[in-house]
């Protein structure tokens, strides 16, 4: 099978490592880009100019493709980061979760291909107005942020029925079988996040990589407590999954009042200066109970690469 993702970008494996700000640096972009699929580097609100160039030449070592996401909102404040983006001309860009099209032209006068994640068929409509090159279908399974209104096969299907652009799925895609299921539905690839963050090459830390190791698929929750208590600026229409520790439980159903509450903004803030993993977020999706073990990029797209083989034995089965 060739998909439009495996031809634009010369990729042996359709998957796009997702852009996990947090744990997706240039190590873990090479490396996946190096074993097959294609790497991407998660700048988040934060991230400085220099540290994306930084991030992106140790991504660019591995002579393949990479890309960098992006998040919309965060740009009227560090427009800089735009700036490193342009300067390193990554071969695919991510611009998601906020006023994106302003921006979609630049980057692709630069030459760059550009993505943006769609939690709805509304967004994927606006995508396509705002002419960005690919769509995600970002379904509500999926870790870190986006929407939780419809889940990723329903929504994947939806926006390929009625968009023309090439679409990738994200959400719950946590091994070959998941790959294997979207690529039959018509997806050019996945965009996979979470089957990641247990790679040694990711830049969380190893206590993190044992904490999403000892969860299972029940251990994630969605909602706005985290950004709510870290006040960094996330549109309040785009929550987040991960792991449902004791400082999400306690504030659950309480957003408004944390919001306004300066010591539990300070608490927060400590445990997460701290790595404390009963208080700071730990983004992952519900695939998260295929993570058994600490794991290499190149290990991780041995699996997906399985892929191939189940649609050729369902092929097989289909045969008179």
């Amino acid at each position: 099978m060739r998909t439009w993702l495996m031809q634009r970008f010369g990729v042996a494996v359709p998957v796009v490592g997702a852009p996990m700000a947090g744990a997706s640096g240039g190590a873990l972009a090479g490396a996946i880009s190096t074993a097959g699929g294609l790497g991407m580097i998660g700048a988040g609100n934060l991230a400085s100019a220099d540290w994306i160039r930084e991030q992106g030449a140790i991504a660019a070592e591995s002579g393949k493709p990479y890309g960098v996401g992006l998040m919309a909102w965060a740009l009227s404040e560090k427009p800089e980061q735009l700036d490193a983006v342009l300067e390193l001309k990554p071969a695919l860009v991510s611009l998601s979760f906020g006023d994106y099209p302003q921006y979609v032209k630049r980057l692709q006068d630069a030459g760059i291909t550009v993505a943006t994640q769609a939690g709805t068929l509304a967004d994927a409509r606006e995508a396509v107005a705002a002419g960005v090159d690919v769509l995600v279908a970002r379904g509500g399974e999926g870790g870190g942020h986006g929407r939780n209104e419809v889940a990723t096969l329903p929504l994947l299907q939806a926006i390929l029925d009625e968009v023309e652009l090439p679409g990738l799925a994200a959400g719950g895609i946590s091994g070959a079988r998941g790959l294997a299921a979207v690529l039959a539905a018509g997806a050019a690839g996945a965009w996979i996040g979470t089957a990641f963050l247990t790679c040694r090459e990711a830049i969380n830390s190893a206590s993190a990589r044992q904490q999403l190791i000892a969860s299972d698929e029940t251990s994630t929750s969605y909602g706005t407590v985290f950004d709510q208590a870290s006040r960094a600026g996330w549109p309040d229409e785009f929550g987040g999954r991960a792991l449902r520790n004791p400082f999400f439980v306690q504030w659950q159903g309480h957003e408004k009042e944390l919001g306004a509450d300066d010591a539990a903004h300070d608490e927060f803030m400590a445990g997460v200066r701290a790595g404390d993993v009963g208080t700071a977020p730990l983004y992952a999706g519900q695939g998260i109970g295929a993570l058994t073990a600490e794991t290499t990029a190149a290990d991780v797209l041995q699996r997906f690469a399985a892929a191939d083989d189940l649609l050729r034995a369902a092929a097989d089965r289909r045969r008179p």
